[in-house]
């Protein structure tokens, strides 16, 4: 640990505290600020200009910071030190930005901003508590809860469909089994994850977990006469693979569809791709963040986007410059019980799929919106007839020509597979020319280093 001697040199400021007295209150206050922010160390015994307060010896300190962390919810992890200075003794209290939102026994929520601890409220706190992962909240028993709150027929069909996805799986006792996945706990009483996942009823413990539809007859909330309003509302309610189940056949029924001759073959071709829609859809119930009570998925049709919400911003490392290449779960186990559901089909690609079927079918690629407190996926669904090949075929190489045909046949390429078609030319040759197609506006990449695909755009 940093010495004393050193930390003197520095004024207090983000990561460092000093408390001249064994007063537990600021002590508590310096460690909740410092926990919820990027953790530090809080400097105790000693003002900033060096002069002393309180002589610790380590009883001394022991009591004071067992007193100040029974005023900190939950307590944090700590590592101290004492030393030795002239004329007495200081001790040094060391602690890792916690992965926990901590608060005063108060209620207060403190961040360390600068060199002074701030009070957090409103959407601030909400952004401070999204941005912790969420793994421990799924696994919290719910409060009034019992076994018999569970929906046996829906627990069957998820061990149906579970078994099925993995069929060489032991086949475990339903309780044994629930527990495992962390939807029951050891003495059975149902856990947030288990209560989402297959409740009768959990909006009776958790009001929030619904999701709302509302279709306007324009591009703005309006209704079809002008006036503020809508034109359709439904509120889905129920476990969240019923919640998905209902609202995408609401959207279904709302989206226009219109049939197309392809070939020999009729085809009925949809406002957005079906499959983009359900992806954001599953998504968002999948990704939000269930913590921040007051909030409920949105899903919103205008006559020229769909925008799905879900409470929460953006997780852990996330940003929307990431947010193709990499994934983070905020809800695992909830992931997980939809992936083995069947509603998530393969984990990690989803984004990517979306950014495909909406550039398949002609449409400008999906937009994300990311507020301290909510998420937004944008559908447009103005369509580009133009197939890429035609478009372009005039100003391309015959080896692009060949790339962008195996395009309209599978949807994809990377750098081997378009060496596996023109294997008598150099690699550096064939990443330049899927790179100039990037440039030129025809391909959209996605992906990075070994996981580099290239889409039509």
């Amino acid at each position: 640990m940093t010495s004393v001697h050193s930390l003197l040199k520095q004024p207090p400021g983000q990561q460092l505290a000093f408390i001249a007295q064994p007063d537990p209150q600021p002590v508590a206050e310096a460690l909740v600020a410092l926990a919820n922010a990027e953790g530090g160390t809080v400097v105790l015994g000693m003002d900033p200009d060096g002069t002393l307060g309180g002589v610790y010896g380590e009883e001394d300190a022991a009591d004071a910071l067992e007193a100040a962390l029974r005023l900190c919810k939950p307590p944090m992890r700590t590592e101290w030190s004492s030393e030795t200075v002239p004329g007495g003794a200081v001790v040094m209290l060391r602690l890792e930005r916690s992965a926990q939102l901590h608060s005063m026994a108060d209620g207060r929520v403190l961040v360390r901003r600068g060199a002074e601890n701030h009070m957090v409220e409103g959407e601030e706190f909400d952004a401070l508590l999204s941005a912790r992962p969420s793994g421990e909240y799924e696994l919290q028993a719910v409060a009034g809860a019992q076994r018999s709150d569970f929906d046996e027929d829906v627990i069957d069909d998820y061990i149906e469909r579970r078994q099925k996805r993995n069929p060489r799986h032991t086949v475990l006792p339903k309780d044994k089994l629930l527990q495992q996945i962390g939807a029951l706990t050891e003495d059975r009483t149902p856990t947030i994850n288990g209560i989402l996942l297959f409740g009768k009823e959990p909006q009776l413990f958790l009001p929030h977990s619904r999701a709302i539809f509302v279709k306007f007859a324009d591009v703005t909330p309006r209704g079809a006469g002008g006036e503020f309003g809508y034109g359709r509302r439904e509120e889905f309610i129920g476990p969240l693979p019923q919640i998905i189940d209902r609202a995408w056949r609401v959207i279904w029924e709302e989206m226009d569809k219109r049939s197309v001759v392809q070939g020999l073959n009729r085809v009925e071709q949809t406002e957005y791709p079906a499959s983009a829609v359900r992806e954001a859809l599953v998504n968002a119930v999948a990704h939000r963040d269930y913590r921040l009570s007051g909030r409920s998925i949105e899903i919103r049709m205008y006559t020229d986007r769909l925008e799905i919400t879900s409470p929460g911003g953006l997780p852990a490392h996330i940003t929307l410059d990431n947010i193709v290449e990499e994934h983070y779960s905020r809800n695992p186990r909830i992931v997980n019980g939809l992936y083995q559901w069947g509603y998530i089909e393969e984990l990690g690609l989803g984004i990517d799929r979306m950014f495909e079927d909406m550039l398949r079918d002609g449409h400008q690629p999906p937009r994300f919106e990311a507020k301290p407190h909510r998420f937004s996926v944008i559908l447009a669904n103005a369509r580009d007839a133009a197939r890429a090949s035609q478009q372009w075929e005039g100003t391309m190489s015959d080896r692009q020509m060949k790339a962008v045909e195996y395009l309209e046949q599978k949807g994809s390429i990377t750098n081997s597979e378009y060496r596996e078609i023109c294997q008598h030319v150099g690699a550096e040759t064939l990443r330049l020319d899927l790179a100039d197609l990037v440039t030129r506006g025809i391909l959209l990449k996605i992906g990075d280093k070994r996981g580099t695909r290239y889409i039509l755009k």
